[in-house]
């Protein structure tokens, strides 16, 4: 797991795609922070870093299956992963390898805009005037949403040998998981006691939980749940490929 850990990372950084990638999500997020009046802290008038965890996720939705896209379908597309399943290697431990490279860049991406977060801290009236329990609770939030896209995108990757293929169904699987649930949520077809219940199934609610600042175990186990559960799909799609 390790040595498919290291291989992939240094696959990331040996290209352009992991600097491209960083590279517009940091200028993306810094423009709606900054810059834009809608969203710019300097406009709003408040120490707060909604402008940041607001669009993150829908960065996220693009960036993340940029960087998983090539996961699996490049060693499918070039033959390298008939190669890779001789290798004294559990399937396990290759998903889950790609999986924490994938992680990694995501808390690369991350790990900057702490900036932002010491910048506003600083230009409070006072310093510090800004709510950083709900600030750090995002931040968990965010590196959970990253991390529940990632097993996605890995997913997606492994059941094609296109990368664009792969990149177009991470995106519309992050996508549905992300907001589907709330609009489906609001149809009058359901139950009003089935509302919450089918709200809850949808990403955005528990990542909205943890971004009040209040760390629930039902939101932790939630994206622990994705997780694996699209990480066992991929599985289940490495060993179908064996049959």
């Amino acid at each position: 797991m390790l040595a498919v850990y290291l291989k992939e990372l240094n696959s990331f950084f040996s290209s352009l795609v992991a600097y491209l990638a960083l590279g517009v999500f940091l200028l993306v997020i810094g423009l709606f922070v900054w810059v834009f009046p809608d969203t710019s802290v300097l406009e709003y008038g408040f120490a707060s870093l909604d402008g940041l965890f607001v669009t993150a996720p829908w960065v996220f939705m693009f960036l993340i299956p940029a960087i998983t896209m090539r996961s699996f379908s490049e060693e499918l597309s070039s033959g390298t992963f008939e190669l890779l399943a001789t290798r004294p290697l559990k399937d396990s431990d290759v998903i889950i390898g790609k999986y924490l490279a994938a992680v990694t860049l995501v808390l690369f991406s991350l790990l900057p805009t702490v900036i932002y977060y010491v910048s506003i801290y600083r230009l409070g009236s006072p310093a510090g005037n800004i709510d950083s329990g709900a600030t750090w609770g995002s931040y968990i939030g965010l590196l959970l949403l990253g991390t529940a896209f990632a097993a996605i995108g890995i997913f997606a990757s492994s059941i094609t040998r296109s990368q664009i293929v792969a990149f177009l169904l991470a995106v519309f699987l992050c996508f549905f998981f992300y907001i589907a649930f709330d609009y489906l949520s609001r149809l009058t077809v359901f139950y009003a006691k089935a509302d919450d219940l089918i709200e809850q199934l949808g990403i955005s609610a528990h990542y909205a939980s943890i971004s009040r600042g209040v760390l629930d175990t039902r939101d932790v186990v939630y994206f622990l749940s994705v997780n694996a559960v699209f990480l066992l799909l991929t599985h289940l799609v490495l060993q179908s490929r064996k049959w």
